[in-house]
């Protein structure tokens, strides 16, 4: 198997390009591919796919091989590597995710994207269509008891569910004992991404993520979105911020008019390489 290994301020996964290549068994492979002593080492697999809805199609697994939905990350580097590897030479891309088709703008230099700015759509907000189980049409500030402590959390789905717990501070919260516990949570039956996150002043905001599937990674852009819709609902900050995750900072904007959430950050290759996966033969 051919790949490339990418990552987005330092959430990182490995791309196929399966529009040269057939892939079989691409769960399994997420899951050996993933892990960071016997395999690659990433977050997950991202393939790279022919699209009849967009230009081209991204099918995302998690480092548990469990399917995704959508990568905000991710799809800035499905972004560059289309661009980088002469698949495409437009700077105005639509790539179909399970979350929908998303618009990207490609910035170039050298020859090369290094930002994308991705329209990451609207937010939703209504607790069965994140999903979370809740009453009443949006859940703002509300009360969860995880592991006998009351925490209150802010539900956002940016293609994906997320709770977004604001915090005084970070540097010592123990997101390895608390991110599963709100993981497997039974208010939410599809898991969550759960974020933590500080508010610095109205146009900056720290946090930690505990992706579902993978752990705590270095960042996640769909999450960075709904920790800023979540900070705006809140009345915490202005509604376009940046986001200071472990990887790096993200360029947010919930844009008034369209009531989109614009996502603005870095793309990076890593390296490309071969693999031969013995385990699956």
């Amino acid at each position: 198997m051919k790949f490339t290994k990418m990552h987005g301020i330092g959430n990182d996964y490995v791309y196929v390009d399966c529009t040269r290549e057939m892939l079989a068994h691409p769960a399994e492979i997420a899951r050996l591919i993933s892990d960071r002593h016997k395999g690659i080492g990433s977050d997950g697999l991202i393939l790279i796919r022919d699209s009849k809805e967009g230009d081209f199609r991204m099918e995302m697994y998690t480092a548990d091989g469990s399917l995704g939905r959508m990568c905000g990350n991710g799809i800035r580097c499905v972004a560059k590597y289309v661009y980088d590897k002469g698949l495409t030479d437009k700077t105005e891309l639509r790539v179909e995710t399970l979350s929908g088709v998303k618009t990207l703008t490609l910035y170039v230099a050298g020859g090369q994207v290094e930002r994308v700015r991705v329209n990451m759509g609207e937010p939703v907000l209504h607790p069965e269509q994140i999903p979370v189980k809740g009453e009443g049409e949006q859940l703002v500030n509300a009360p969860i008891t995880v592991d006998g402590t009351e925490y209150r959390m802010t539900c956002v789905s940016m293609g994906n569910p997320h709770a977004v717990i604001f915090w005084k501070k970070l540097e010592k919260f123990s997101i390895e004992k608390i991110g599963p516990l709100f993981e497997a949570h039974p208010r939410f039956p599809e898991r969550v991404n759960t974020e933590f996150a500080q508010v610095l002043d109205r146009k900056n905001i720290r946090m930690r993520v505990w992706e579902r599937g993978s752990g705590e990674t270095m960042a996640c852009g769909t999450g960075a979105c709904a920790v800023a819709v979540a900070a705006a609902l809140n009345g915490y900050t202005d509604r376009q911020v940046t986001l200071h995750l472990l990887g790096g900072d993200l360029e947010i904007q919930w844009d008034k008019e369209d009531n989109c959430v614009y996502m603005t950050g870095p793309a990076t290759t890593v390296y490309t390489g071969e693999i031969h996966l013995v385990a699956l033969e």
